[in-house]
């Protein structure tokens, strides 16, 4: 390990035992559930590592619960999808439903999708799902979001140059 990696290890660690006890119970009141709260408090922490900048955090508490925050809403929305899917699966009949195994794939591969549209303009992420969800055309997607087809198209190269980069 070098001396920067080092000197950042430190920090984080200074970082996690001034805050972390603070910020689990300040996830344990807001998501109800001391695991959940110890998992993205764990979470953030490594966000943290990995961005390297324990050093540039002016006030911990705020920084951190701003991360957490995050953390959570990619929590929920992950689990909206997984729920969504699977609430989808239960409208089958028994005989078309997929194997237990092909559910968890594709519950997989859905969170991948998700990860990879993350960050994405709303209208950008709303094109994708449209063109390949409910398979509209570049028209009626326009005229959905209202914008021009140029634009829908834009969109389109835009979201599918992030899945490729994100799942490659």
């Amino acid at each position: 390990m070098t001396a920067a990696q080092l000197v950042v290890h430190q920090e984080v660690h200074t970082l996690y035992r001034d805050h972390h006890s603070w910020l689990q119970s300040w996830l344990r009141r807001k998501l109800g559930n001391t695991f959940d709260a110890a998992d993205v408090a764990q979470d953030t922490f490594v966000s943290v590592l990995a961005a390297g900048t324990a050093a540039d955090i002016l006030e911990p508490r705020p920084f951190l619960v701003t991360i957490a925050r995050r953390l959570m809403a990619h929590r929920h929305r992950r689990q909206l999808l997984e729920s969504s899917y699977l609430e989808m699966l239960a409208a089958l009949p028994e005989e078309l439903a997929p194997s237990p195994e092909s559910q968890l794939l594709a519950i997989e591969a859905l969170q991948q999708l998700d990860r990879a549209l993350d960050g994405l303009p709303a209208n950008v992420k709303e094109a994708f799902l449209l063109a390949h969800l409910e398979e509209l055309s570049y028209a009626e997607i326009a005229g959905r979001l209202g914008v021009s087809i140029s634009s829908v198209k834009q969109y389109l190269v835009r979201a599918n140059r992030q899945c490729l980069f994100a799942l490659a």
